[in-house]
């Protein structure tokens, strides 16, 4: 219909790799490709986050969002140009969230189908023409090195920052350098607040002091650790409090949001967290002295109420670009609004007293286990590492621990056991239990995906294949069967 935009709206946005965006302009410009945008918006806001070579007649469930899909229309039928095969074709790559289609010119079309060129316009999907002289291959490694340059080039700015930001807090004037030195890395303001909202300190220039201290007073007002908006004329807004319960708060206020920017802030949050002062609320007193009776043999249930809490949640996090480092976790744990991080071999993790609920934390992926009581907390941490490996596997920011009422709960508890114990007898004889029986336990979380479950454990899909093969016969049953399935699942949470 006129006046009507063609393209669909997928009902969840669709979840994109973790890697720096390229601006598909980037890649136009590169003039040994030879590529040339004959369709759809050239908006210079346009990124890639990879490229992908398909020629399936329907490449939705390979996409993951944000790709260049690469094809030379070898699924293409004859009579494709008289009835609705390209706007299908190009409805299912705008739904999975491509950024863009390249047609590859040669050997099998000598042109662009003026279909096509006629449903990218239609759906707003830019269409790239790749000459014949340009392989896929080029394509796909040049978007992969103008990703390396982004990535290297903000972890770049990003270590760079850390350092400057270090050096100032061991300045005279610490909380004011510290400041200075964010505004500048970040080109706008940045504020410290105090109980209240009142301004303590402050550096740079906005237009936005209002909006920011409307902020940071809501910010106080909330159990939440950071909070983010932006104002009508595009300066970014953010806002970090400054430990749980201490009343300070960051705020930062910035013309544009660039990679990196938060990691930078965070860092500030953390340094102005330590020179504003633990001891004026007594909590890292506390700390030391729960560690302390720990040490000296006394029960979690004892020391938790030093700590600030009855109940808790385990959070396991990992970054998305690099390994963690201390400077993260510690960025992480400002804010998740908790000063409990311990930074294990490849994750983090992070002790929160269950008042308030983990909000997503950019440039990391969260799992999160149910509320804990201390005597729980063994149980939470599996609970945590277990949602993480599906937030990894579903490529989700944060998935928490199902905590619900369902059937199980009609059942006894020592019945239930005793019947899980039975049915994976057969397993648990086996040398390899352990991995069989997690191998199984992800499997069926994630609906019998092989990807994702292996991406999941970190291994190759064919040893999920072997290991689920290998339960299949030690059980001797149809893991195809969603009865078969559903018994199992519930088995393996009694464990």
């Amino acid at each position: 219909m006129e006046g009507t935009s063609m393209v669909p709206e997928p009902a969840v946005p669709p979840a994109v790799p973790p890697t720096p965006p390229v601006p598909l302009a980037a890649l136009l410009a590169r003039e040994d490709l030879a590529l040339r945008q004959i369709a759809g918006p050239a908006d210079p806001g346009i990124v890639l986050h990879g490229a992908h070579t398909s020629e399936m007649a329907d490449p939705y469930p390979y996409l993951l969002g944000g790709e260049l899909l690469l094809t030379a229309g070898v699924h293409i039928p004859e009579a494709a140009g008289s009835g609705t095969y390209f706007e299908d074709y190009v409805s299912r790559i705008v739904a999975a969230g491509g950024a863009a289609l390249g047609f590859g010119v040669a050997p099998v079309h000598d042109t662009v189908p003026r279909a096509l060129v006629a449903a990218c316009e239609a759906y707003e999907l830019p269409l790239l023409e790749v000459p014949p002289q340009t392989t896929f291959s080029a394509v796909a490694r040049a978007v992969w090195q103008l990703m390396e340059r982004a990535r290297t080039a903000e972890l770049r700015r990003v270590t760079e920052a850390q350092q400057s930001l270090a050096a100032a807090a061991s300045r005279p004037d610490p909380v004011p350098s510290v400041l200075r030195q964010l505004a500048q890395r970040v080109g706008g303001r940045a504020v410290l607040y105090g109980p209240e909202g009142t301004e303590i300190a402050a550096a740079g220039q906005t237009s936005a002091d209002a909006p920011l201290a409307g902020l940071a007073r809501l910010l106080l007002s909330r159990a939440s650790a950071t909070a983010s908006d932006t104002t009508p004329d595009g300066t970014h807004l953010a806002a970090y409090a400054l430990g749980a319960g201490r009343g300070f708060v960051l705020g930062v206020a910035a013309p544009r949001r660039d990679p990196g920017d938060h990691t930078i802030a965070s860092v500030a949050a953390v340094l102005l967290s330590l020179l504003t002062g633990e001891h004026q609320s007594g909590s890292g007193a506390a700390r030391s002295s729960a560690l302390v009776r720990l040490l000296l043999g006394a029960a979690p249930a004892e020391v938790a109420p030093l700590l600030g809490g009855e109940r808790w949640l385990v959070v396991h996090a990992r970054p998305d670009a690099q390994a963690p480092d201390p400077v993260a976790a510690s960025a992480l744990g400002a804010g998740l609004g908790s000063p409990l991080v311990d930074l294990a071999p490849g994750v983090v993790r992070v002790l929160v007293p269950a008042g308030g609920a983990p909000q997503p934390q950019p440039g990391w992926t969260l799992g999160v286990s149910a509320d804990a009581a201390p005597a729980d907390w063994p149980a939470a941490d599996a609970q945590a590492a277990r949602a993480l490996a599906r937030a990894r596997a579903t490529r989700t920011a944060l998935v928490r621990h199902g905590s619900g009422a369902g059937l199980l709960d009609l059942v006894p508890d020592d019945e239930a056991r005793s019947h899980a114990r039975a049915l994976l007898a057969p397993i648990k004889a086996s040398a390899a239990s352990a991995a069989l029986l997690e191998t199984l336990r992800t499997w069926l979380s994630l609906h019998g995906s092989w990807d994702r479950t292996a991406v999941a454990l970190a291994v190759h899909r064919n040893t999920v294949r072997q290991r689920i093969a290998r339960c299949a016969a030690l059980l001797g049953t149809d893991l195809d069967d969603p009865d078969v399935r559903m018994e199992l699942w519930f088995s393996l949470k009694q464990q």
